[in-house]
């Protein structure tokens, strides 16, 4: 992979920043910032890749332009506003062998890596002895933002938490069962259910973006087990502090796929986060 790499971002506000920082830090050089109303962000440019970070119903544009050209693109969650948007650009990005990535830090976050590990060990032990039933809960919640307000809150929040879940079940065994969202969109509950082999699983998923709370939170309950783990670190004040390892491990994992490294867990991960938009756009 030659250095520097060379990039173009497409919105510049908060998380677009961040991105551009993180990147820059790793060595990219960034071509040009362009404003999400810029039709023409690819002129007279050849990226080694592009940042999409404008509003969520701008991504699908975007990201189709950059994959019809073949140019790698990482893309602000969610991937798309529908499911049918999603898959049409995973099925290009494989056709055109480009790289698509979707930022969901989340799947980076070191305190989640750790719980799957766990979780996924102890209940496939569990159930190669017996069936098990296994009750979890996904509870994301923060204060009011000006932020992603063209989208509900399943499209903004909840997608996090599904692609946390489909990391550890499939996603053709995944039933929905229930789901709710508000008036103004702010809050949305989900519920799915899982039966792979001897696991049966109920998945409680809940979203509030206008809360007097900032919460992450992850339970889960089988057999003699149970684990409370919160996603979040939090301030003396009570409110949530990012991660930065998870923004920095998203960052340098999407630039060993880059380089030509992990390729199927590349697609894996796109697969993922089509897959929640599939979900919360459907039902919610």
């Amino acid at each position: 992979m030659k250095n520097p790499l060379s990039a173009i971002l497409v919105g510049n506000g908060t998380m677009g920043k961040r991105h551009m920082d993180r990147f820059t830090a790793c060595g990219v050089r960034f071509q040009k910032v362009v404003d999400f109303a810029d039709a023409d962000f690819l002129d007279g440019c050849e990226p080694d890749f592009v940042v999409v970070a404008s509003p969520a119903t701008t991504h699908y544009d975007y990201a189709k332009v950059c994959l019809e050209r073949k140019i790698p693109v990482f893309v602000e969650k969610p991937l798309a506003v529908t499911g049918e948007q999603a898959e049409e650009l995973v099925r290009l990005a494989n056709t055109n062998n480009t790289l698509l990535f979707v930022a969901q830090s989340e799947c980076f976050n070191p305190i989640f890596l750790n719980f799957r590990t766990h979780f996924v060990k102890e209940l496939k032990e569990t159930s190669s002895l017996h069936s098990v039933d296994v009750n979890l809960e996904f509870r994301r919640e923060h204060k009011f933002s000006e932020r992603c307000r063209d989208v509900n809150v399943a499209l903004d929040l909840l997608v996090h938490d599904i692609s946390l879940f489909l990391t550890m079940f499939d996603y053709d065994s995944v039933h929905v069962v229930d789901s709710e969202l508000s008036k103004d969109r702010d809050r949305a509950s989900l519920t799915l259910e899982v039966f792979e082999q001897n696991v049966k699983v109920n998945a409680r998923f809940y979203a509030d973006r206008n809360s007097s709370s900032d919460i992450r939170l992850l339970t889960a309950k089988f057999g003699n087990a149970e684990y409370a783990v919160s996603l979040a670190k939090h301030n003396k004040n009570g409110d949530v502090e990012h991660v930065p390892d998870s923004l920095d491990n998203e960052h340098k994992f999407f630039l060993k796929l880059l380089a030509g490294a992990c390729e199927e867990w590349g697609k894996r991960l796109s697969k993922t986060a089509a897959d929640a938009v599939a979900i919360v756009s459907k039902c919610l």
